[in-house]
């Protein structure tokens, strides 16, 4: 089968096979005959005959007369006879096939001039339409248009003439047979005028088919795009098809990949690219605008050379867009589907890189603003031009509402779009923007009550482009709604929240209280610790800001309005709080104590105002580092509580606790305290810990010696109720979490420091905290288990090599181990008087052994001082003249004393606790009255500790603690000496000092009848002693 497509590209060599389709009638072949080439084949038979019978070897002259009459007229029609020269006698010569292929030798060649007076000297063979085939499929594609326009030109016009100065060499043909010539005509395969979807109006026009069809062939086969214009402008005025054709497709391409972007050309050609989707169309045409940085300043070049021609063909405006409503509520058909796919470019290249948008709309002035080379321009009606810069406008404050990234260029970015669109619609200005930041203008008048609604919400999403979306249409009210999220997005993104346009839109129209309470929140936490801290201009601007962010400036106009910001839903005294917490945050006082104390319209109630800045200030206190109140946040927690002294003046509760914390925690700022390894102690966990009293525990066993500060320990205990720190709670029973009056917290304080003392060995200050501190509890207070508790472990200590020695031993026994079971008894004595009854049975125990060891410890001294006076006597009567035997009189004496009186501790049988009650209760008036005795004679020393016993029972008690003393001086002697009998004696020397053991013993006997009498129902010490006790 034969090749007969029209692409195929045709050749007219002479050696090339002559197909079968120009053999004869009989060759079959799927291929049509050209009827004009069969025309030439006619013309080629008859001019052949003709020759035959003309004389002068077949040239026919004009006035010449022939045999063949019939033919004479029509020979002269094919065969025309010049006088000027040899030339034209040969062309004259040549037969209609000669003639065809003489001119597709000259179009192959490019020989344009002999192919014009060829097709001049024989417009009868070689007519208009033939002519342009015969360039359409042999004239070389890479020819320049210049050479040839003009003939094409004389052409359209019929003006060809023949060129008496150019001759024509027709040698090629001249030696070829007719039959030859014939069969090789029949061989040409001429490419047709018509075209793929040739519209009607051109049918018929074969300039503009040839004009067309030679464009696709220079485009397709040489990709000389730029030498089109040469060739159609020419023919542009006379075919509407050619002007169309070179503003909408050739313009733009040549422009796209020549002019403006000639590094990445669309790989189209001219036909397939007229083919093209609209969409993949306009995303060819710009897919290279602004992809650069620096062709940003040249967007709106694009659009305008490239679009804006694109955009004249009439056939993009009869397909329309159906899916958008106008306002009236009819559908919209003055929007072409190119031109919506425009738009569409535009809101996709604000979403992905919103530089390239915002360049366009501040370049681009929509579609009449178009560079169509002065070639023509688009045509539309007014209505259709009113409907395409409304969607334009749209499609801007769409691109705005996508805008992705939150900065401050960005943001005026979108505010130079919405100023472009109310110039382009004649909307009322907007002010330039820096003027706009600064002045905050009131918007929310101008905004529609229609817009500020949840439902409104999905239209910053959705629907963009559509008619009906109120957020986009192009009026007063989008544009002012528009305008306020813009310059809100600023204010938060300059404040360090970065916010976009629709970020913004959500907050104004969706209206959750809850997510503006945690975006303002947000933004004043940030400006607390970037914002400066000495420039008070810079805090009033914030205030403003925040509050115009409310309502858009509603109250500048009217104090009812319903507020339309971006905290619409949050009240004012919130945000004017939390302005208030960042003034004081940053230390301007002067300015806060300006707009919320002195002002005569006080944006805040008094008791408002009070707690608000008890707040700040316990916020300054929790993020304090330093526990010294003269810096850091200490510092400024004192510093906030007296920034408003009418508010809160010192006598106000607040400021007293705040007082009393800061004083306490400034106090723990002289030790060292660590509570968590590798972690110092920080103010704030003195305010949260939840046993504030132990921390004075953590003191005294990471500070030695501490103890000894006890006052202050108690006078810190003491403001840290006054604070508040001490929890008010009786729900356990742990002692941590008793309640905590001042009385209560002294005391296990006191306990503290003396199981400090006694930790670190010093006996002598716990004795004497004991004995001067401890007290019995007062009335209606049983919960104090820290007292006693203390005062018995003092009991139970035993001194060892590390004890701390006393200093000085006063009116005690000089024999340490004997004045140490002394103070031992003497702190027991206090766990007595101030413990429950069911501990009683405990601290006597221990008080029994210890007074067995101190008997044991009083014998074995007056061992030794016996020992001693005998030494001492013996030395005496042996070496002074006149000395007797009366020395070992005395000295039997005191050996039978002594054996006498351990043999009958011998004999004694161990008595039980209670029949040792019983006994000692029998003999208590005696032992009373031995020590008041005692007390007279040795200043009330034994006296002292059975009153101290008694009492504590009784409910009184010494609260001078003498008990020490007391006990030195019944050791002490001299005055009235108490026998063991109950008698008195008066004596000196070695019969006092063997009486002291029964002194001592009396008295212990006389304190434990004191003590547990009343466990076997002993009479008391007033019954017994004649009322000489004391109660």
């Amino acid at each position: 089968m034969t090749d007969c497509g029209r692409n195929a590209r045709p050749s007219i060599g002479w050696l090339t096979p002559i197909p079968a389709a120009f053999l004869g009638k009989d060759a079959k072949s799927e291929c049509v005959h050209d009827p004009q080439l069969l025309f030439v084949e006619a013309l080629s038979s008859v001019s052949l005959s003709l020759t035959d019978k003309l004389p002068c070897e077949g040239i026919i002259r004009r006035n010449s007369t022939c045999d063949f009459a019939p033919f004479h007229s029509f020979s002269r029609s094919i065969v025309r006879i010049s006088d000027t020269g040899a030339s034209k006698i040969m062309t004259l010569s040549l037969s209609p096939a000669k003639l065809v292929l003489l001119a597709v030798h000259f179009a192959v060649q490019a020989d344009i001039d002999s192919l014009a007076v060829l097709a001049a000297r024989h417009d009868t063979v070689l007519r208009k339409d033939l002519v342009l085939r015969i360039l359409l499929t042999y004239l070389p594609e890479t020819l320049q248009s210049n050479k040839y326009v003009g003939f094409l030109e004389k052409i359209e016009k019929g003006t060809l003439s023949e060129n008496t100065n150019h001759d024509v060499d027709a040698s090629s043909v001249e030696t070829l047979a007719e039959g030859d010539a014939t069969k090789r005509v029949r061989k040409l395969r001429l490419l047709p005028l018509t075209f793929k979807d040739t519209p009607k109006e051109v049918e018929d026009d074969t300039i503009t088919s040839f004009l067309v069809r030679r464009s696709y062939k220079v485009d397709e086969e040489a990709g000389l795009l730029a030498e089109l214009p040469t060739l159609l402008l020419p023919f542009m005025d006379q075919s509407a098809y050619v002007r169309t054709l070179l503003i909408s497709t050739i313009l733009p391409l040549l422009r796209r990949n020549c002019e403006y972007h000639p590094e990445d050309p669309i790989q189209y050609t001219l036909s397939a690219f007229q083919e093209l989707p609209d969409r993949v169309a306009v995303n060819l045409l710009l897919s290279r605008t602004g992809a650069r940085e620096e062709d940003l300043p040249v967007v709106g070049r694009d659009l305008r050379g490239l679009i804006g021609p694109w955009l004249v063909d009439e056939k993009k405006w009869k397909t329309r867009r159906r899916s958008i409503v106008s306002p009236n509520g009819e559908e919209d058909d003055g929007i072409c589907a190119g031109y919506d796919e425009v738009l569409r470019w535009l809101t996709t290249q604000a979403s992905k890189n919103w530089r390239v948008a915002v360049n366009a709309i501040q370049q681009w002035g929509g579609p009449g603003d178009a560079d169509l080379a002065g070639w023509g321009k688009l045509e539309l009606t007014e209505q259709q031009q009113d409907r395409v810069q409304r969607a334009y406008a749209q499609a801007a404050l769409a691109s705005a509402y996508v805008l992705p990234e939150a900065s401050s260029e960005a943001i005026e970015g979108a505010y130079s779009i919405a100023a472009q669109v109310a110039n382009l619609r004649g909307l009322d200005p907007l002010p330039p923007f820096p003027s706009a930041v600064t002045l905050l203008p009131p918007l929310a008048e101008q905004i529609s009550e229609d817009i500020i609604s949840t439902k409104t919400a999905t239209f910053m999403r959705n629907d963009l482009l559509a008619s009906s979306n109120i957020l986009t249409a192009p009026d007063n009210s989008a544009v002012a709604f528009l305008e306020a999220l813009i310059l809100s997005a600023h204010l938060l993104t300059h404040a360090g929240q970065a916010c976009t346009i629709r970020r913004a839109g959500e907050l104004a129209l969706l209206q959750d209280e809850r997510d503006q309470k945690e975006q303002a929140s947000k933004l004043i936490h940030h400006l607390n610790h970037n914002g400066p801290k000495t420039d008070d201009k810079f805090w009033l601007g914030v205030r403003n800001e925040i509050l115009w962010l409310r309502d858009w400036g509603a109250e500048e106009v009217s104090l009812e309005a319903t507020p339309k910001g971006v905290f619409s839903k949050l009240k004012k005294e919130f945000l004017e709080v939390e302005i208030l917490k960042a003034l004081l945050f940053n230390t301007r006082y002067s300015l806060a104590r300006s707009l919320y104390e002195d002002a005569p319209d006080r944006p805040l109630d008094e008791k408002v105002l009070q707690d608000t800045v008890y707040a700040t200030a316990m916020t300054a206190y929790d993020n304090a580092s330093n526990p010294n109140r003269t810096r850091g946040g200490l510092k400024k927690c004192d510093e906030i509580i007296k920034a408003f002294p009418s508010t809160l003046p010192k006598s106000h509760p607040l400021a007293q606790k705040v007082e009393a914390l800061l004083q306490a925690t400034h106090a723990l700022s002289e030790y060292r305290l660590v509570l968590k390894q590798g972690e110092p102690f920080t103010p704030i966990v003195l305010r949260v810990h939840s046993d504030p009293i132990s921390i004075i525990g953590k003191i005294l066993e990471q500070n030695p010696k501490s103890y000894t500060r006890l006052q202050d320990f108690v006078d810190l205990g003491n403001r840290m109720v006054q604070a508040g720190l001490v929890k008010q709670s009786s729900s356990s029973s742990h002692p941590s979490s008793l309640p905590h009056p001042p009385e209560q917290v002294s005391q296990r304080i006191t306990a503290m420091c003396i199981d400090a003392a006694l930790t670190e060995e010093d006996f002598e200050t716990a004795y004497s905290f004991v004995v001067t501190r401890l007290d019995s509890p007062a009335t209606g207070q049983q919960n104090d288990d820290y007292s006693w508790r203390v005062a018995l472990q003092a009991g139970k200590y035993r001194r060892t090599a590390r004890t701390t020695k006393p200093t000085h031993f006063g009116t005690g026994s000089a024999n340490e181990e004997i004045r140490h079971l002394e103070q031992r008894i003497e702190c027991l004595s206090v766990a007595l008087r101030i413990a429950p009854g069911a501990t009683l049975q405990e601290i006597l125990n221990v008080y029994r052994r210890a007074e067995e060891e101190l008997e044991v410890k009083v014998r074995q001294e007056e061992e030794r001082e016996e020992e001693w006076d005998w030494r001492g006597d013996s030395v005496s009567g042996t070496n002074m003249p006149g000395g007797f035997s009366s020395t070992n009189k005395a000295k039997q004496a005191r050996v039978g004393g002594s054996s006498r009186g351990r043999d009958s501790k011998e004999e004694e049988a161990p008595m039980s606790l209670f029949d040792l009650a019983r006994a000692t209760g029998l003999t208590a008036p005696r032992n009373l009255s031995a020590l008041s005795g005692l007390q007279r004679a040795a200043g009330g020393a034994l006296g002292g500790l059975g009153r101290g016993v008694v009492g504590g029972l009784a409910g009184g008690g010494d609260k001078n603690g003498s008990e020490r003393g007391s006990m030195d001086s019944a050791r002490s002697g001299g005055g009235e000496v108490v026998s063991p009998t109950g008698g008195s004696h008066d004596g000196e020397g070695g019969q006092q000092r063997a009486r002291k053991r029964d002194q001592l013993k009396n008295a212990a006997m006389g304190t434990l009848v004191s003590g547990v009498g009343w466990l076997v129902g002993a009479p008391g010490p007033a019954a017994a002693g004649g009322g000489n006790g004391r109660e």
